[in-house]
């Protein structure tokens, strides 16, 4: 009886939060918006529930791929060719079988339970089919044909992303895997400073309860220990505070926009990088803010309203048609936060491992050369240009540089060395998870001659 306790004990309506959680997780992304939107429908309001929920969430994300291939073992087809619903209920339950050590009611509640669930949702077919499945669930043991898929096992990603990894990073692969696959709990947020400080926030969260750290690399970001729930936080509705990664924020410490001066950012929705500047230039001077995605500027032009931004003009196109725009050598500062792979980010965006493609690098790459032709064009003489991405991919950063200083005379590297580490080719920077705690990140500074 007291083993029985101890092991994962998950009610209904847990059950039906997560399969709701999973399936919207293909539909909207990132997936922790997902996560929140099932959780809010199901009221999962207990602190305990929503703990363990989230947990399960992002084992999911981590070991979709894994997953699939168990639930094509039991099925016989591909798991992306099944009812969404069924889809979902099967990942759930693969997850929890095989790895959370389920009680007697959390499989009979995943039998009857999300039986009846998926039914509403689909089809009482589908329902009858998923209960069918229940027990070649409960007696499957995985077993890994090779030491590529030993290795798949082990660090929770497909064989070529593994296999990259280590031309790249060599003796740390596995830390590299180990620091993405640890459980994240700390969220990072960025003080808006034009309507606070540092301390005040600090105070702020502190009396709410939250664990608060504050970053020895940005003075303006804290980390703060989730779950934290942004939509009842007077801070973020009043504008005060904005989710954004640490080495996100580096980027525009890097290109030191100064108040007066003209930028232009060539993928800034949703807004996070295009609001720090903001701040840097003390809401003085012009932020031309371009992407093409209407959703995320839509979020952007809120974050801007919300955050007492004054200085940012959102344009709706393709930045690759920004020279025609707004004019050539107009600016003093240009951002180029390539649009990229997202490959340093799988600690943050789980389910991405299993989503990206190796074809999609060569792809991203001819893209990010695009952009670049076009910032080139964007920035004075004596002006700078930054570009980055979240990609740990040289094809992505240290070779689109070369590429372009081969192609671009007037331009030269400004050497960065802090606060990261120095990238694979001199002058250039690099943020590792494993390393730094954040997302993978590169950075390259040019200035035009």
């Amino acid at each position: 009886m007291e083993a029985e306790e101890k092991k994962l004990s998950i009610p209904p309506k847990g059950i039906r939060a997560i399969i709701e959680a999973v399936r919207l997780g293909e539909i909207i992304k990132p997936s922790q918006h997902a996560k929140r939107e099932a959780f809010k429908k199901h009221d999962i309001d207990e602190a305990w529930l929503n703990r363990v929920l989230t947990k399960i969430f992002y084992d999911i994300m981590k070991k979709q791929g894994l997953i699939d291939k168990v639930i094509k073992d039991i099925v016989g087809v591909t798991p992306l060719i099944l009812d969404p619903w069924l889809r979902a209920a099967l990942r759930v339950t693969v997850d929890i079988v095989l790895f959370h050590d389920p009680n007697s009611h959390t499989i009979k509640n995943l039998r009857w339970k999300a039986s009846d669930f998926i039914s509403s949702r689909t089809h009482p077919y589908v329902g009858m089919y998923f209960w069918d499945l229940i027990d070649k669930i409960l007696e499957y043991k995985p077993s890994p044909k090779d030491e590529l898929e030993k290795l798949e096992w082990e660090y929770l990603a497909p064989a070529w992303f593994i296999q990259r990894v280590k031309k790249i990073l060599g003796e740390e692969t596995e830390q590299f895997f180990k620091a993405v696959n640890e459980k994240h709990e700390w969220i990072s947020i960025r003080v808006n400073t034009l309507k606070a400080d540092v301390e005040e926030i600090i105070e702020e969260l502190e009396e709410e309860g939250v664990e608060v750290i504050r970053s020895e690399r940005v003075p303006t970001i804290l980390k703060i220990k989730g779950p934290y729930n942004f939509d009842s936080s007077k801070a973020f509705k009043k504008g005060k505070i904005i989710v954004q990664e640490e080495a996100s924020a580096v980027a525009s410490i890097v290109l030191n926009p100064q108040p007066g001066e003209i930028v232009v950012d060539l993928a800034a929705a949703p807004g996070g990088k295009t609001t720090h500047m903001a701040e840097l230039m003390k809401n003085k001077g012009k932020i031309y803010a371009f992407d093409i995605d209407k959703m995320r500027m839509k979020r952007l032009k809120e974050f801007v309203q919300r955050m007492g931004i004054k200085i940012v003009k959102p344009i709706i196109k393709d930045a690759r048609k920004a020279p025609e725009i707004i004019g050539e050598e107009v600016a003093d500062k240009v951002l180029l936060d390539a649009p990229c792979t997202s490959s340093g980010t799988i600690g943050k965006n789980p389910e991405l491992r299993w989503r990206l493609r190796e074809e999609k690098i060569k792809e991203m790459a001819e893209l990010q050369r695009e952009l670049l032709e076009s910032a080139a064009k964007l920035v004075k003489p004596g002006g700078r240009l930054l570009y980055t991405t979240c990609s740990i991919f040289k094809e992505e950063n240290e070779e689109n540089i070369k590429w372009f200083l081969a192609n671009h005379p007037e331009f030269k590297l400004v050497p960065l060395n802090s606060p990261y580490d120095p990238g694979f080719l001199e002058g250039t920077m690099r943020a590792w998870p494993h390393r730094h705690s954040t997302i993978g990140f590169f950075y390259a500074l040019l200035e035009k001659t």
